[in-house]
């Protein structure tokens, strides 16, 4: 049954909230887009005190619930769904939605105002709309670390959050386990050559690294040692051994397995990560990763694609105790302590929960490896909420690539825990399958499954630093 849409209880109360997070009084009704004007929803919009704009969407029997949307890394242009198919099933169903840019003046790495920002959407939207009776957040990619801050800040904001395909980890944990992929292709395929890795110009330089370390791959591919080192890479990458368009290879198709990690970076992926890189660089005001003191062949043994490495370099003929020792031996970034300081202040989630999160991955995410959400969850009970927090997964290739079914099924299943103050079976995959096949919309996948330990190797407080 849909509630009755209720209003502010006072005409002071709602100057108050748009005084305080808007800086034009000006919040006009704009003609709704097709999917808006198909249910008759109303599409409003509004600018904040830092630039940054806002919209919402609001159909005409809205249900009460009122979902903020973070969006992930890119332009800071506002969002408040992850698809349009989403956004059209969800007005039909009667929520309200509602997201923002972010401040649009800096990084796209937009993490030094993005919590802030959607905070002060909220209030926005509230004083044009009225209170809503219940109000969940979402987000995706980068906004699900966005997502995961406000699940940690904001009860009595919010009242539950369903995170998609999240960056969960931070960007330290991003950036340094990228580092050591993009280090390994550096030091092993493009041997004595001056590759710049940290500390970025300009985005051109980072895509200068991108090409450069992606020629290298390309060319490494033709032979057994170099498929091998590219594994080895791969590892450090995170990077799933299942690519699009293809079948999963086999627990032990070593060759498979390689030859669909290459895939992934055929298609640009170290474009996209050096793109980030330099992003999270201008965002935090430095470099905030390192890998001086990181001993290689310690981090290879902890990760998941350890024995398709080991079996690799045997069938190529190459000493992996070498490689491991040459890069232990060569690691020499250092981090700057002011961006580590300020990565941790904006970047980084995990130090608690406020309000029940529900999490989605998929298990083979090229950008976001599944591999964030254990190290995640281990932040969770660490700081006392894991009773908060539940996590399910779907068996599909790439990044963010749910259907609409998935994560409607999901926001039912975060209902549910907010509605009645308990999991219950609501998001095991069981239940969340049969949720999501039961909407008639374009199927689902999820699967019971836990995620490997996330391939980092940097667990201590300390951290090298730049003389």
């Amino acid at each position: 049954m849909r509630a009755a849409r209720t209003r502010p209880r006072t005409r002071l109360r709602i100057a108050l909230a748009a005084l305080a997070t808007v800086a034009s009084a000006a919040l006009t009704t704009l003609p709704a887009p097709a999917a808006q004007a198909d249910s008759g929803a109303t599409r409003l919009t509004g600018t904040l005190a830092d630039g940054a704009t806002w919209i919402a969407d609001v159909p005409p029997d809205w249900n009460g619930t009122l979902l903020l949307f973070s969006h992930g890394f890119g332009p800071t242009v506002a969002q408040d769904s992850p698809s349009d198919a989403v956004r059209t099933e969800l007005l039909a169903e009667g929520y309200a939605m509602a997201g923002s840019s972010y401040d649009p003046h800096g990084s796209m790495w937009a993490l030094n105002s993005a919590e802030r920002d959607q905070f002060a959407t909220l209030d926005a939207v509230t004083a044009k709309i009225g209170t809503p009776r219940r109000t969940l957040s979402v987000g995706q990619s980068m906004g699900g670390l966005v997502n995961a801050q406000i699940a940690r800040d904001g009860a009595g904001r919010v009242d539950g959050a369903l995170g998609l395909c999240g960056l969960v980890a931070g960007g330290t944990d991003l950036d340094n386990y990228q580092l050591d992929a993009e280090y390994t292709i550096a030091r092993l395929l493009l041997p004595g050559q001056d590759v710049g890795l940290v500390r970025f110009d300009s985005a051109a330089g980072a895509a200068a690294t991108a090409k450069k370390l992606t020629d290298a791959v390309t060319a490494a591919q033709s032979t057994p040692q170099g498929r091998a080192r590219i594994a080895l890479a791969a590892a450090f990458l995170n990077l799933p051994a299942w690519a699009p368009g293809a079948t999963a290879p086999a627990p032990t198709d070593w060759a498979g397995q390689e030859k669909q990690q290459y895939a992934w970076f055929a298609q640009g992926i170290l474009s996209f990560v050096e793109g980030g890189r330099y992003a999270i660089e201008q965002s935090a005001g430095g470099n905030n990763s390192w890998n001086k003191g990181v001993d290689y062949a310690r981090l290879l043994a902890g990760s998941v694609h350890a024995p398709q490495v080991r079996a690799l370099y045997q069938a190529a003929g190459l000493d992996l105790r070498a490689d491991l020792a040459s890069l232990t031996a060569g690691a020499a970034v250092t981090a700057d302590p002011a961006a580590v300081r300020a990565a941790q202040r904006t970047s980084s989630a995990g130090q608690g929960l406020g309000v029940p999160l529900l999490d989605v991955h998929t298990v083979a995410d090229n950008l976001v490896p599944v591999e964030q959400e254990q190290r995640f969850a281990d932040r969770v009970r660490a700081a006392g909420d894991g009773a908060l927090l539940r996590q399910a997964y779907v068996e599909r290739q790439g990044h963010c690539t749910f259907t609409t079914a998935e994560t409607v099924a999901a926001l039912h299943a975060l209902e549910h825990r907010v509605t009645t103050g308990h999991w219950d079976d609501a998001a095991t995959p069981g239940a969340l399958q049969r949720s999501a096949t039961a909407l008639g919309l374009d199927g689902a996948a999820y699967v019971p499954y836990r995620p490997a330990r996330l391939t980092v190797g940097r667990d201590r407080p300390a951290y090298p630093t730049r003389p």
